[in-house]
């Protein structure tokens, strides 16, 4: 009986500790932050807030003159809950895990049993328990990233609504061709590193790209800066917080907190993935490690510089 009381007094716990956090993209971002702080070696935690900044960015990136002008407030509202869903998802998913793991270091036990009651997948639920045997960081990371993209998979990207409103309509599918997104990793320098977002509904190419933007954050040439400008930086949503040391002159985007409200999500159990679809072998091969890790700050911008030309040319003839 004390067990089991016990036990709910720990999923209760984690459950509004999650509820606390996932209140936006900006309490989001900080929860990860905070958390890889505290435990440097759960690396996806870093990941999650590096990720989570560039949602926020491309939210406030709707309000911006381009977007406004050439999208329709039905098409950037549809452009906003997409990233907005997919951002409250993973981390309605995650974070439960990574409280469990910190419940477990101060138990000085394994309290990885408590994952189903959280409905996490039964993946993580065995990889968990590897990783307290074996402590091993890397694949640990890999497999919350595989993790996180069938998480969303199917309630975002396969979703009836985001499919056929969102993923198969032009300004998705204009955004896609010509790269205009990207996962951007700045440091406080004019140097901008990063990997193009392509084909996001693939989920192979999804756990891909977010293998690449582990292999480049974690590239000991480019990690100390980012570490730094992550510790420095207060994230606010807009791409102001970076591009103040890129020199650039463009729009600054509002703050994220001054043009959308709060989002009040269905929080639906979720199936296991797991379960139903099992894992590809290719899923699980190691980082390719980035060698170079060269900045993509100038191809990023020429291609936003094309975007702002094209508004322009829309004013003036329309």
């Amino acid at each position: 009986m004390m067990i089991e009381r016990e036990k709910r007094d720990y999923v209760h716990y984690i459950v509004s500790e999650t509820k606390a956090h996932n209140f936006d993209n900006i309490s989001r971002t900080k929860a990860y932050q905070n958390f890889y702080t505290i435990f440097p070696e759960i690396k996806w935690a870093f990941l999650a807030s590096m990720v989570s900044r560039n949602a926020g960015w491309n939210m406030t990136d709707l309000a911006l003159p381009p977007f406004r002008t050439i999208l329709s407030d039905t098409q950037r509202e549809r452009l906003f809950m997409t990233y907005e869903r997919a951002n409250w998802l993973i981390f309605s998913d995650a974070y439960p895990q990574l409280l469990i793991y910190k419940l477990s270091l101060k138990l000085s036990k394994p309290m990885f049993h408590l994952l189903p009651e959280l409905h996490v997948s039964r993946f993580m639920q065995k990889e968990w328990t590897y990783f307290w045997k074996h402590k091993d960081t890397q694949r640990l990371m890999i497999s919350l990233i595989i993790n996180e993209q069938n998480v969303i998979h199917g309630p975002v990207i396969k979703q009836d609504y985001f499919k056929y409103r969102v993923f198969l309509r032009p300004p998705y599918l204009l955004q896609d061709i010509l790269s205009l997104n990207a996962v951007l990793l700045p440091i406080r320098s004019a140097t901008l590193y990063g990997a193009f977002v392509h084909d996001f509904t693939n989920i192979d190419k999804r756990i891909v790209l977010g293998k690449k933007i582990a292999s480049i954050m974690f590239n000991p040439t480019v990690y100390d800066a980012l570490y730094d400008f992550a510790r420095s930086v207060e994230h606010t949503g807009s791409r102001m917080d970076y591009e103040r040391f890129l020199g650039i002159k463009m729009d600054k985007a509002p703050l994220l907190r001054t043009i959308y409200p709060v989002i009040s999500h269905q929080d639906n159990i979720r199936s296991d993935w797991y379960k139903s679809g099992g894992i590809k072998q290719k899923w699980t091969e190691n980082l390719c490690r980035d060698r170079q890790s060269p900045g993509i700050q100038k191809t990023f911008y020429n291609r936003r510089k094309l975007l702002y030309a094209y508004y322009h040319l829309r004013d003036i003839f329309a």
